[in-house]
């Protein structure tokens, strides 16, 4: 496969999150909707967390199964990215809640696209490596399972702007933010592979994940539709599963 075209497909692979992001162009939706859109985000983070965290860890326990002399370093860049990424995210978001209160509806949808966006970028190198060694199949496979995922993790960033007729071009920019590194993570993972690289970005996405998740979380509980909330945090989660046990039955 050409550089040129595993960048096409790594941005095929990305943009799909568009396929999910007009749902926050639905107008007058009931506060139950609102909080079952809610909730299924939250579910869908969920287990986006538990697999980015399994992914990054990996080349960690990798490392110390073998008494690699990488060890220190992949954990201190686990460790630190991490830490970056939630605390970032702390520090940024303490600004609105001093100003406003709160943090606004746009605002926490854009801090959902970065942490979307850290993670795809790994999965960008993914498919980029897999390009670039002529595992022609299994890039193919990556393609069609990320792409799958990002139409799920849509929802993740629509879902606090559930019944505010958001413009288009901020759906434009956040869906960008979110499925643009597929792009730039193929063009890197072209060029070489990098486990820190790699766990660097994956680590940061965990920990902006984790943020964003207790912030959605704070906003259902406002929102006090228990049973909605129940039933939307169940099928996100479920939503994140079997897109995951799609993309590992297809042998990705």
């Amino acid at each position: 496969m050409t550089f040129l075209q595993a960048v096409i497909l790594g941005a095929i692979s990305g943009l799909t999150i568009f396929l999910g992001m007009p749902i926050a162009r639905m107008r007058d939706l009931a506060k139950e909707y609102v909080t079952f859109l809610n909730a299924i985000a939250v579910g869908v983070l969920f287990f986006l967390f538990i697999d980015i965290l399994t992914h990054a860890t990996e080349p960690v326990e990798t490392a110390l199964v073998a008494h690699s002399g990488d060890l220190p370093m992949l954990l201190a860049v686990l460790i630190l990215g991490f830490s970056a990424g939630f605390l970032g995210l702390v520090y940024y978001g303490r600004e609105f809640l001093k100003n406003e209160g709160r943090i606004p509806a746009e605002q926490l949808a854009l801090l959902i696209a970065i942490g979307i966006g850290l993670h795809n970028f790994a999965e960008g190198l993914a498919i980029g490596s897999a390009a670039h060694s002529g595992e022609l199949k299994f890039a193919f496979l990556l393609i069609a399972g990320f792409g799958l995922h990002n139409v799920t993790e849509a929802f993740g960033i629509v879902a606090p702007l559930a019944g505010k007729r958001t413009p288009w071009k901020f759906l434009l920019t956040a869906g960008l933010i979110a499925g643009g590194p597929n792009v730039l993570g193929t063009i890197v993972g072209y060029q070489f592979t990098s486990d820190i690289l790699s766990v660097l970005f994956l680590a940061l996405a965990g920990g902006a994940i984790m943020y964003v998740i207790g912030e959605l979380l704070a906003a259902g509980r406002k929102l006090s539709s228990h049973t909605w909330n129940g039933w939307g945090l169940l099928i996100g989660f479920l939503a994140g599963l079997l897109t995951d046990f799609i993309l590992i039955s297809l042998g990705a």
